[in-house]
């Protein structure tokens, strides 16, 4: 670990997360992010050199506990997220504090905990937005409010933080992850894996920009399905 860069992938134990945190496994030592504490050891096991940051990052004490522990950071992936889907005439307050709460607070608590460590490595923040971040559409308040309102945070962050820490948005289209299928029976719409990216070409276009040369910063990246609707 000595030797390595250090990653904290949130979100790494499934789906996007998980093929980030494999995706920079060779290169980094890899904070394995997650809640389910069974599910991050396996993916940390599988690791060449990783550790468990077990963490509910709703809970506020929680994460600074959590954060206390992290000595040195060179890569912050926020990768954890929910998705919901209900017009705006149904969604309930507590729907858009439950999604806003993960989506975008917990985001920026814990980027505001491990700013020092990432400052003092001239580090990296990435956060995996969607295309949901840049459009909007029926049904898609909930989500599209969180990702709309994760895109302005990335975006002051690289502008306060520029030339000493590089921000990245990226910005997947539809997903074959677990919260896909969900997000899809949620809108009613049937589903089929092929229409959409692989998590792994989603930690390329992460690789990108953490591999990206000094003085290059990767600012944001929309990566979307060939398939056509």
């Amino acid at each position: 670990m000595s030797t390595r860069p250090v990653a904290l992938v949130t979100g790494a134990n499934r789906g996007i997360g998980r093929a980030i945190a494999r995706r920079l496994a060779d290169t980094h030592h890899v904070l394995v992010g997650g809640r389910d504490a069974a599910a991050v050891q396996s993916v940390a096991d599988a690791l060449p050199s990783a550790a468990p940051f077990l963490c509910d990052l709703t809970d506020a004490r929680a994460t600074e506990e959590a954060a206390a522990g992290v000595e040195r950071l060179d890569v912050l992936v926020h990768s954890a997220g929910i998705a919901r889907s209900a017009d705006v005439a149904e969604a309930t307050r507590e729907q858009w504090r439950e999604i806003l709460e993960v989506n975008v607070v917990a985001v920026a608590d814990l980027t505001r905990l491990l700013l020092p460590q990432l400052r003092a490595a001239q580090g990296q923040v990435v956060t995996i937005n969607s295309g949901s971040g840049l459009r909007s559409g029926a049904g898609g308040a909930l989500y599209s409010g969180s990702k709309f309102a994760l895109r302005a945070f990335t975006d002051a962050l690289r502008e306060e933080e520029r030339g000493t820490v590089r921000v990245s948005s990226v910005h997947p289209g539809r997903v074959d992850t677990d919260m896909q299928v969900d997000l899809q029976r949620q809108m009613g719409r049937p589903y089929v894996a092929a229409e959409h990216l692989r998590p792994e070409s989603v930690a390329e276009a992460v690789a990108l920009a953490v591999f990206a040369s000094p003085e290059a910063m990767v600012e944001e990246v929309s990566i979307r399905p060939v398939f056509r609707a």
